[in-house]
């Protein structure tokens, strides 16, 4: 019986502490960090996704659509990057594979992409594309392709977003030598009804730094019910490339181009003394414990480098100020360091 006890005993030890190992295999409860950005050295156009305990990274790769799965967006990096979606050799979304932002709506998950036609590839010839998949799990599975989105423009850096049970898809149209913003109303992921507005032009001058653009939309909405839009302004070619900030009172009508109005200066810019210059195209996203408030969004880390693949992805918390408005920081130097997303796992979700 001695024996017999012993042995359950030592039994249940050996039991306990293989789980230990295995549990610190695979994911531990953040402290909070430390880590520096950029979080990629390569990924522009930046998106994340969070689901429970689970991050989703897409960034534009230019010929293909790729998804990092991680439970440590601060070590997103050493994720896999997995190919979820090849363009046609030919046709209308063949070439320039931009811009990708994946969102769940209801079962399934949806990915929005910029892309240009394989004969002309250029501004004129872009548009918002839409694939669809049914799995619960965006990184496999199969990817329908939707086809395009029915805008009155070219369009590039679509995103939507849902206000009072109502679906709206906002994007960056082309006239001209001009990008602005234009908002419409959605019937389907995939289908416009009703008109399109127009809610911004780049009309102040550090919208127009290189060429006057007002691009890459996204929203959040204010702890007090505000509405608020961030875009990108400028050319991405320019250090001055920056993010601006739209707002719109509480219960206001997102459709009424008059309800927008424009912060004079940008919300986010260069900062070179840290070595951070066009910072641009952002995202939002929470902590897994729904206690901070996240952007992400791309920059370069050195001068006249571009609008190519050089561009990182950084991610920062903000906060809001008692009024309800969104209060960004400085962007991040590669020497500083930050804190890691509150209530989030280290190391890598298991494939």
């Amino acid at each position: 019986m001695v024996m017999q006890r012993h042995l359950y005993v030592t039994a249940r030890r050996w039991a306990r502490t293989a789980l230990c190992l295995s549990l610190l295999a695979t994911s531990t409860i953040s402290l909070g960090g430390p880590f520096t950005n950029p979080v990629l050295p390569s990924g522009p156009d930046p998106w994340v996704t969070r689901v429970g305990k689970t991050y989703y990274l897409m960034v534009t790769r230019g010929d293909k659509l790729t998804i990092r799965k991680t439970n440590d967006i601060t070590r997103v990096a050493a994720a896999p990057e997995v190919t979820v979606w090849t363009p046609p050799v030919t046709g209308p979304n063949a070439r320039s594979i931009w811009a990708p932002e994946l969102h769940r709506i209801g079962s399934k998950w949806f990915i929005y992409y910029t892309a240009a036609d394989s004969g002309h590839d250029d501004n004129l010839h872009r548009s918002i594309f839409v694939l669809e998949n049914a799995g619960s799990d965006p990184s496999q599975g199969r990817w329908i392709d939707r086809g395009r989105v029915n805008t009155r423009h070219s369009a590039i850096d679509a995103t939507i977003f849902s206000y009072r049970n109502k679906a709206y898809f906002v994007y960056s149209l082309q006239l001209g030598s001009e990008s602005w913003l234009a908002m419409a109303r959605l019937r389907t992921p995939w289908r416009l009804e009703g008109p399109e507005v127009v809610i911004a032009r780049p009309t102040k001058s550090w919208e127009r730094e290189i060429y006057p653009i007002n691009e890459a939309p996204e929203f959040i909405l204010g702890p007090k019910g505000d509405l608020f839009l961030t875009y990108s302004a400028s050319a991405c070619t320019s250090d001055e490339y920056a993010i601006g900030l739209l707002s719109a009172p509480a219960g206001s009508n997102p459709m009424d181009p008059r309800v927008w109005t424009k912060s004079p200066s940008p919300a986010v810019s260069k900062a070179p003394e840290v070595a951070v210059f066009g910072p641009g195209h952002n995202g939002f996203f929470t902590s897994p414990d729904g206690k901070q408030h996240w952007m992400v969004f791309h920059a370069n880390p050195g001068p006249s480098m571009g609008c190519t693949s050089n561009r990182g992805t950084w991610i920062e918390p903000f906060t809001f100020s008692a009024n309800g408005r969104p209060v960004f920081s400085r962007p991040s130097g590669k020497q500083e360091k930050l804190d890691a997303p509150s209530g989030q796992s280290t190391g890598q979700t298991r494939r």
